[in-house]
């Protein structure tokens, strides 16, 4: 099987369009990892994304007769500029049926390339399903964006490139893993020529399809509703058939990461490059400071790919928000303190001579108060160790660092107390983000139920986030999870959180 991809690899057609992308030291990863860190820089292509290497591949091989068909595909962004680049350099007709939360930056690039774009559903498999039905059913060829032999023979002219680039021994090389399409090129080539060469997957953790498959040695379908959203150009349910039998024995390890981590690794390539990956593209980096951060890792060289650029300019300022938690170097923490005079400054004192990220402050009462607090800090260890000085100088203090209702929506709406006697029900929601979202979500959940509460923030992003309380009591809460169950938007109850509990209830 190696054999056969790396004649694929070898007589690959992606150079009639790609050009060979660097291989750069990034010397602040190099010097806090304690080894050589090389990126694989795939952003620097002419659409910011590896993406075109598979699709021009696939799409230079096709007969003339399939040219005159013309081609469809769906994606999530990238995949789509690089069949549409690959369509207007190689003069076919393309459509790219494309999730309706798409971001717009993707849709434009597409369309400026001269491709038809379809907007239909809110995930990559409903646009699938959809473009295969209108494959077949006007006899375009459909261009998959990781399960065929061809695409991932293109992207594995990375590996290649790699191998040329460095020819002394790489311990490790790190990939982010979506459907598999990209690990599998470029393990087949690596294990064929370097076999001691660790190969490393890279899936953010709800969108962990290829260690699911690992794990039990057959490929899993991750359920819709638990789908990473964050990463959205990796957000994929089940890994390729075809690159599963690749990476089912030549990828060594899969490692999974968190939305914080991604976002620290932004602010590292972005360091070391002054290059803002987006969240699919700092994956691998991700990954990469994961592992190598855990014991018995004795590396000298490593490689991490990145492996695109395509990001929303206002999704920054919420990936800036949560890099420094990624990074451990911010912590948030909900601290009861006296409400008398003098009180804040004592605060402050105990604090020590620290950056405040934030500080927001909730009277509960005339004896006491509570301070929603970002603070800088160090060091992994220095959370726990300013934890501690904190509870033994009498507060009562509770580290909300991990709780993501209070990192994406309380700490914007310290406020008042709810009104009346009823109780409140409060729950968080994601829906698909598109014009007009906003107003569905309130005619489906706002027309049979009384909020008493509702904090919603665009981030740039494919999903929308919402904060939402319902005025009821707790006799009708099975009745309205029964109803929030049927309208189908994915949410989480929240009424519970002690972030909800200090600073709103």
């Amino acid at each position: 099987m190696l054999e056969s991809y790396v004649k694929k690899i070898l007589s690959a057609k992606v150079y009639d369009l790609a050009q060979e992308t660097p291989l750069t030291l990034a010397p602040a990863l190099s010097k806090r990892l304690g080894c050589e860190v090389m990126l694989k820089r795939e952003d620097l292509h002419s659409i910011f994304s590896f993406k075109l290497r598979g699709a021009y591949n696939k799409m230079a091989h096709l007969s003339s007769s399939e040219r005159s068909r013309g081609v469809i595909t769906a994606s999530a962004g990238n995949h789509a500029q690089g069949v549409s680049v690959a369509a207007n350099k190689l003069n076919i007709k393309a459509t790219v049926v494309m999730g309706m939360n798409t971001p717009s930056i993707k849709i434009d690039a597409v369309r400026n390339y001269g491709a038809k774009v379809i907007l239909h559903g809110d995930s990559y498999d409903e646009a699938a399903q959809f473009a295969y039905a209108k494959s077949e059913l006007d006899g375009s060829i459909y261009i998959h964006p990781y399960d065929d032999p061809l695409v991932i023979a293109g992207q594995g002219t990375i590996g290649m490139e790699i191998a040329s680039q460095h020819p002394t021994d790489i311990n490790a090389i790190f990939v982010p893993v979506g459907g598999g399409g990209l690990i599998a090129g470029i393990a087949a080539y690596f294990k064929y020529l370097r076999p001691w060469t660790k190969m490393i997957g890279v899936e953010a953790e709800g969108s962990a399809c290829l260690y699911e498959a690992k794990r039990s040695g057959k490929r899993i379908k991750l359920a819709k509703e638990t789908l990473d959203l964050f990463a959205d150009g990796v957000s994929v349910s089940q890994v390729g058939k075809e690159p599963f039998r690749v990476a089912r024995d030549y990828v060594d390890t899969v490692v999974k990461v968190s939305t914080d981590e991604i976002c620290a690794a932004i602010k590292d390539v972005f360091e070391d490059t002054r290059a803002i990956p987006e969240p699919a593209g700092a994956l691998a980096v991700a990954g990469m400071k994961k592992y190598l951060s855990r014991p018995k890792r004795d590396f000298s060289t490593v490689v991490s790919i990145v492996s695109g650029a395509n990001v929303n300019f206002d999704r920054l300022r919420h990936i800036s928000e949560r890099a420094e938690i990624g990074e451990e170097r911010e912590a948030i923490f909900a601290v009861t303190i006296e409400e008398k005079k003098g009180s804040f400054l004592k605060f402050c004192g105990d604090l020590g001579r620290r950056s405040i990220t934030e500080f927001n402050y909730r009277k509960t009462d005339d004896q006491s108060a509570n301070v929603y607090v970002g603070l800088e800090i160090a060091q992994k260890e220095d959370r726990s160790d300013l934890l501690r000085k904190l509870r033994g100088r009498g507060y009562r203090v509770l580290d909300m660092t991990k709780n993501e209702a209070a990192k994406v929506h309380i700490r914007h709406m310290v406020g008042g107390p709810k009104q009346g006697s009823e109780t409140e029900l409060l729950f968080r929601f994601e829906f698909p983000e598109r014009p007009g979202a906003l107003l569905e979500f309130l005619s489906i959940v706002g027309v049979r139920w009384d909020i008493s509460l509702f904090h919603y923030r665009n981030h740039g992003a494919a999903w929308g986030r919402v904060l939402v309380g319902f005025r009821s009591d707790n006799g009708k809460r099975e009745e309205l999870s029964q109803y929030l169950e049927k309208i189908g938007y994915r949410y989480w109850e929240e009424d519970a959180n002690p972030a909800y509990k200090m600073f709103l209830s």
